[in-house]
């Protein structure tokens, strides 16, 4: 027991044993070596890559075949012996005996003995060839693509199912799989009620349970339904516990019934030649020309002439109420003559001409006899119907192709014998196309011989009730009717144990598989090792593999066919499943021969995708001439298990065609993308998603992936990528890691995309190399999404914040749009949901619409959905803020977008004391922080630059605190060219000399006076920026006034750019706080970086000042175009 848990959980995940390289149960020893055998060149890659003499010979003894039916029979109820593996004969059979004698056997069946003399009369000689020919044409086109399939490699024991899930993919192969499976199940119960009508009407009478002795129309129905469900349910059960206890009792019995039906064939042909010389006696009594059932009465005739005069006969008193001549009688009776006439009268007879064409009834309708005169008043209500022989169903075309098609099914037989075959690449091929032939010819050449010889009226004579009750092919067979009845009783039974013993192993496949979840439920538990081991109900059953679970699912589902107890009802329903399944088949050869793919090299030579195409067209339209609805229903079951496998299957790589479809698709619409930008209304959002990762590997900021998710509502492509440095040789593993962690987070964030690592000697240039190299053609990125570098005020982070503005850069020269969430770990996870809110937009320039865009996007989420829309712009003076606020609106009515708009008023106002404060910090920090992050190449870099510039670029306010009193300006005077180099030496190096305070306006306590440089200006900037709000200049202390008034030399040394900038900064962030201070999300327009990189370090806090005070704020950058458009 705990074998067969353990070896199904190895099934659970199945992997296909191959000789070849980088399979592990084909690898050569690592023990092998290569010396002395003229190998040494390859010696160190001994272990991956084999010698060709151990390749050749691992093909030579590699078998990737299951046990066959044989293997089957030797290990019957040998539990003793199951611990030890028993070798394995080698497969014998050949092409006659393996498939094409099985395939006879199939495709013969119980609609050839029971319903082809009644499709013939329904749908007449010529309808019903169409039909013929039409089913065998698409039986041979699919026997054509399973050939080419069949030989393009070892196909194990598992057949169509094995084909189809190996060419066209894990979901293709289980919808398919369970599909084929239901139509074999189905086809066990068409046999099954086959022989049980062969039972109760032909042989057997008077055994129905139910009897039909003086019952007329539903009721008599009804009682032969009844009959149909217990014997057919008995019937089941005996052939359900003949399989359980050993499939080698069906292997026996298999080619007694195949007797059975090729004696019956004979026997109908040596009655067709029969009738040419001495056609059978079979008369059939017809009044007027209504056929009557020929059960109650002995002579066909009214009355009979006697010595003592004229006598009335049985057939009298069925239509008059005495039997004497003065009786009252039925009018039709009294009115129409009776005729007898022959129902056999001979292929010569030239009744062909007349069953050329077919009759269609409703149901309740008279069979009656073309050409015959009837005397009848249509006003006149029908009376005893009951001896009349009556249509049962209302039959029409579609109906007749329906019923037809499961007699063409079983071409599937050789394949599935695979395991057993001794050269399955030459017999499937062969012995499949022989048989289809053998047995297309036979139906053809029945279908003119039954018109050739039958009279009409008894060919529609569906239960034979005008020919005395027999089987009406049966009248035709020689030497006896009873040869057909009991050779095809036999052989439905037969038919029905083959159906049996094959859909359980079908299932058996599909659950070893493990494609299916719901089909690997455990039966019981068992703990091992601290491990939970489940034992799988459908991939195993008896110790010899039997599948006992699968056989019992088989039997009830079967028993649902026989439930609904009729032949007709139940023939279209596995016609649906086996069209199916042959339309796939011949999918997945047209599929495999458009593409091309380097493995698809058949043996068979004598295909072309055309074929498959034509036998794929013609099996869906017999679909929906059989049943438009049961077509419908059988490909929503087949949709429904594939999105089912595709959502919680196990995820398989089986080369199949649709990988190769889908590449073959990707690389032509990536073809199409290249052809030119798309239009601004196709234009969405496509992601590149910068995430950096922690020493583990780990993300460090997995909100931004959650953000990612939200933005998606414009669907498009998402790539999330990461940056490494180092080379790539020593840090692979290291990048694998990485991949695998964005996968998974990618995963739990329900981001739809790719993941992207990138190594290089630099992150700055693995970033740049990820911005340059990600997407393929024309699906590239058209936005980047990075977070703002956290603590990049700190001194140990200078580079970060230094490739963030190169990134900026990067992307306004790529024409990239980018975005850059703020303060990203505040930002909402995708579990969350904002029950009111508003997201703010603060348009302040034009950047092609994506202000407009990304909100709307946003709202389109159920975290985001129920947050209001606000647009505010900036009015100035010589603005019309009432004709700007009316237009606005007019705007984002045609943009189809709702919100709120409002416009605020920034009038010119005098730059702030408060302003120059922020501005001298800012510039005195900036030039700290260069100096303090100053490596050692970087100094001397430094120095070198100082002295080229002629001590042009630093202004020192006091000699004594150097360090403290640089500020960069834009044009440097002339007259600083008179500062000596070695100044500026000390300059550099003096790092670590404690200095005084910068300017008054920032006082140090006395605690603080033995700090560091970069300690006072962080202490001050925090204080300043981070902390509490900045106080106005108006409520500044005396002592703050005084220094004021004090930093106004300072104040004349500022670049007035970077005031100018600071004043705006400071203004917006005024208005921006007391307006969307409340907004769930804050959206505003992002300043490009300066030209040059002197102010880089400004541009960071000038970004700082404008958000401070702000919780979530995302700003955005446009990419340079259009991204929205009033236009439909």
């Amino acid at each position: 027991r705990i074998m067969r848990i353990n070896e199904c959980a190895k099934n659970s995940n199945p992997k296909e044993s191959s000789p070849f390289i980088n399979s592990s149960d084909a690898a050569t020893e690592k023990t092998q070596q290569y010396d002395r055998k003229n190998m040494a060149l390859f010696e160190e890659e001994m272990d991956t890559s084999p010698m060709v003499s151990s390749l050749l010979s691992s093909l030579a003894n590699y078998s990737n075949l299951p046990q066959g039916s044989k293997e089957h029979e030797e290990a019957e109820n040998n539990e003793a012996e199951s611990s030890r593996k028993k070798p394995v004969k080698a497969p014998q059979l050949g092409t006659l005996m393996g498939v094409y004698m099985p395939c006879i056997q199939n495709i013969f069946g119980v609609i050839l003995f029971l319903r082809m003399t009644w499709l013939v009369g329904i749908g007449g000689v010529i309808g019903t060839f169409i039909i013929v020919f039409m089913c065998c044409t698409t039986t041979m086109l699919t026997a054509i693509s399973m050939s080419a399939i069949a030989t393009n490699g070892v196909v194990p024991a598992g057949g169509s199912y094995y084909m189809i899930s190996r060419s066209l993919g894990p979901e293709f192969g289980g919808a398919v799989g369970i599909c084929f499976y239901l139509g074999t199940t189905y086809a066990g119960a068409m046999y099954i009620l086959g022989a049980i009508e062969l039972l109760l009407i032909y042989i057997a009478p008077k055994a129905a349970i139910f009897p039909l002795e003086g019952l007329e129309g539903p009721e008599a129905e009804a009682a032969l339904l009844n009959n149909m469900r217990v014997y057919g349910t008995i019937l089941l059960t005996s052939m359900a516990t003949v399989v359980f206890v050993g499939v080698k009792y069906v292997n026996k019995l298999a080619l007694v019934f195949l007797a059975c039906v090729i004696l019956s064939i004979l026997a109908v042909y040596a009655g067709v030649i029969k009738t040419a010389m001495d056609p059978p006696v079979f008369p059939v009594c017809v009044l007027g020309n209504r056929t009557l059932v020929w059960k109650s009465f002995d002579v066909c005739a009214k009355t009979i002439e006697t010595a003592n005069g004229t006598v009335t006969t049985q057939l009298w008193q069925m239509f008059c109420d005495s039997p004497f001549l003065n009786a009252t009688c039925d009018k039709y009776f009294v009115a129409n003559n009776v005729t007898e006439i022959q129902g056999i009268p001979g292929v010569t007879s030239g009744i062909l001409a007349d069953n050329l064409f077919g009759n269609y009834y409703e149901k309740g309708d008279l069979i009656a006899r073309d050409k015959m005169e009837s005397v009848e008043d249509q006003d006149e209500p029908l009376t005893n119907a009951n001896r009349y022989v009556l249509a049962d169903i209302t039959s029409f075309f579609t109906l007749l192709v329906g019923i037809y098609f499961p007699s063409v099914t079983g071409i599937m037989a050789g394949s599935n014998r695979s395991g057993d075959l001794r050269d399955a690449q030459k017999s499937i091929p062969i012995g499949t196309i022989a048989a289809i032939t053998t047995t297309s010819t036979v139906y053809m050449s029945s279908v003119v011989l039954f018109g050739a010889c039958i009279e009409g009226v008894v060919l529609r004579d569906k239960f034979g009730e005008g020919v005395h009750g027999n089987l009406v092919i049966g009248t035709l067979a020689w030497p006896s009717p009873w040869v057909i009845v009991i050779g095809s009783f036999f052989s439905t039974c037969g038919a029905g144990l083959q159906s049996l013993t094959g859909a359980p192993r079908l299932m058996q496949a599909i659950a070893k598989d493990g494609i299916v979840p719901a089909l690997r439920v455990s039966l019981d538990t068992l703990v091992i090792d601290s491990l939970l081991l489940y034992e799988c109900i459908f991939g195993h059953g008896k110790a010899n593999g039997e599948p006992t679970w699968s056989l019992l699912l088989t039997a009830c589902i079967c028993e649902s066919g026989i439930l609904i107890a009729s032949l007709d009802s139940v023939a279209p329903i596995l016609s649906m499943f086996f069209l199916m399944c042959y339309m796939f088949v011949n999918l997945a050869c047209a599929l495999q021969t458009l593409l091309r793919t380097p493995n698809w090299r058949p043996r068979f030579k004598f295909y072309h995708w055309t074929l498959s195409f034509l036998g794929m067209s013609l099996c869906l339209t017999l679909m929906f001439l059989c049943s438009w609805y049961y077509a419908i229903v059988a490909m929503v079951i087949a949709g429904s298990i594939y999105k089912y496998i595709e959502f919680a299957g196990a995820e398989k790589e089986w080369g199949d065609g649709i990988r190769g479809l889908s590449l073959s698709a990707a690389r032509y619409a990536l073809m199409r993308l290249e052809e030119g930008p798309p239009h601004t209304k196709n234009w969405r959002p496509q992601l590149l998603v910068l995430v950096s990762t922690d020493a583990e590997q780990n993300v460090e900021q997995p909100r931004l992936l959650s953000l990612t998710n939200q933005l998606k509502a414009g669907k498009g492509l998402t790539i999330v990528g990461t940056a490494l440095g180092g080379t790539f040789l020593d840090n692979y593993e290291q990048a694998q890691r990485a991949e695998q962690a964005l996968r998974k987070l990618m995963e739990t964030e329900k981001v739809k995309g790719f993941c992207q690592v990138t190594v290089s000697s630099n992150l700055r240039d693995a970033t740049s190399h990820l911005l340059q190299a990600s997407g393929l053609g024309g699906l590239k990125h058209n936005a980047v999404l990075v977070s703002w570098p956290r603590n990049w005020k700190q001194g140990d982070e200078h580079q970060h914040w230094r490739n963030f503005i190169e990134l900026v850069r990067e992307t306004t020269v790529a024409n990239l749009a980018l975005l850059v969430p703020k303060n990203i770990a505040a930002f909402p996870s995708n579990g969350e949901r904002f029950t009111e809110g508003h997201i703010d937009v603060w348009w302040i320039v034009h950047d092609g619409g994506m202000l407009m865009l990304l909100p709307f996007l946003l709202r389109q989420h159920k975290v985001w959905r129920k947050c209001k829309m606000r647009i505010f712009t900036v009015a100035q003076m010589d603005d019309n803020s009432i004709q700007m606020k009316k237009d606005l609106t007019t705007f984002l009515y045609h943009l189809r977008i709702d919100a709120v708009v409002e416009v605020v008023e920034m009038h010119d106002s005098d730059i702030s004391a408060y302003t120059y404060e922020k501005t001298l910090v800012m510039e005195q920090r900036s030039q700290m922080l260069k100096q303090i992050n100053l490596t050692k190449n970087e100094r001397e870099r430094e120095i070198q630059s100082i002295t080229d510039s002629s001590r042009g670029s630093i202004r020192r306010k006091n000699p004594a605190a150097v360090t403290t009193q640089l500020s960069v300006t834009e044009d440097p005077p002339a007259g600083s060219k008179e500062e000596k180099p070695e100044e500026e030496v000390q300059l550099i190096h003096d790092n670590t000399t404690p200095a005084s305070p910068a300017t008054p306006a920032t006082p140090l306590t006395p605690g603080e006076g033995a700090q560091s440089p970069g300690e006072q200006v962080q202490m001050t900037w925090t204080e300043k920026c981070d902390g509490e709000p900045a106080k106005p200049p108006g409520a500044a202390t005396p002592e703050g006034i005084k220094d004021i008034f004090n930093m106004k030399p300072e104040w004349e040394n500022l670049n007035q750019f970077n005031v100018r900038r600071m004043h705006t900064a400071l203004r917006l962030n005024e208005v921006i706080v007391k307006k969307s201070s409340e907004a769930k999300l804050v959206l505003l327009n992002m300043p490009g970086p300066p030209r040059n990189r002197t102010g880089d370090e400004n541009y960071m806090e000038f970004l700082e000042v404008l958000t401070e005070g702000l919780n979530r704020v995302l700003l955005v950058r446009g990419g340079g175009r259009e991204v929205i458009t009033i236009y439909s």
